[in-house]
């Protein structure tokens, strides 16, 4: 466990320490994906990150029952599109309203599968009373449009550029944020900058590391004068 500030990230893996973590007023998780990573004709050899997903076992999907609503008033959650179907029969049995929203990417990655190209990923904000979606009108548009950040910047290959994560957190409502799933960071750092309290679980040390540090520069320059 690394405390920096009053944020706190936890080495571990998040169905083991989830539950002992008790109640935030906010969950965002970008979770491992179902996806087959066959395909990409011509581009297969550029497809570098996706290569890196497989490496990691990233690309073998997650247990669904890690949602729970007795732990969060609110959840965000990002997915493959094959996995709608059960995430959102699962979530509008638990959540009292939600929405499917979606990142708008400038860059797909080039693998189609005989499906359609991957431009618009997916992303679901559920939410129980007294923790609806916040913003500002201008604010509150179901996309964000960005381009994907190359896996090598940290050495990651599904890094969430801070452009997206800023726009989510700022309309999940609430003072406390909590990612079991958090990678590199880019939730934390995202959270600091909007005056949240966040707490994280990483499951890999190399990513772990990553957002010490990253978390740690954000929290430095929010506490600058």
């Amino acid at each position: 466990m690394v405390r920096i500030g009053p944020h706190t990230l936890y080495h571990g893996d998040a169905y083991r320490l989830r539950d002992r973590l008790g109640f935030f007023d906010a969950e965002f998780m970008d979770p491992p994906y179902r996806f087959d990573n066959r395909g990409g004709g011509a581009f297969r050899k550029s497809r570098t990150g996706a290569d890196m997903i497989v490496a990691e076992k990233l690309d073998q999907g997650f247990d669904i029952s890690i949602i729970n609503p007795l732990r969060a008033g609110s959840i965000v959650i990002f997915c493959h599109n094959d996995q709608l179907p059960e995430l959102l029969e699962y979530i509008d049995r638990r959540y009292q309203r939600f929405c499917l929203l979606g990142w708008i990417k400038r860059n797909p990655s080039p693998m189609c599968n005989k499906h359609y190209l991957a431009d618009v990923e997916p992303y679901v904000h559920a939410w129980n009373h007294g923790h609806h979606p916040v913003g500002k009108h201008h604010d509150m548009h179901r996309w964000v449009t960005s381009g994907t950040m190359p896996a090598k910047t940290f050495k990651h290959a599904t890094v969430k550029p801070l452009a997206v994560m800023d726009k989510i957190v700022r309309n999940m409502a609430g003072r406390t944020i909590i990612d079991p799933f958090m990678g590199t960071g880019s939730t934390g750092v995202s959270a600091i900058r909007h005056g949240k309290i966040f707490t994280g679980i990483e499951k890999s040390a190399k990513h772990f590391a990553t957002a010490v540090e990253r978390i740690r520069s954000a929290w430095e320059q929010n506490e600058t004068p």
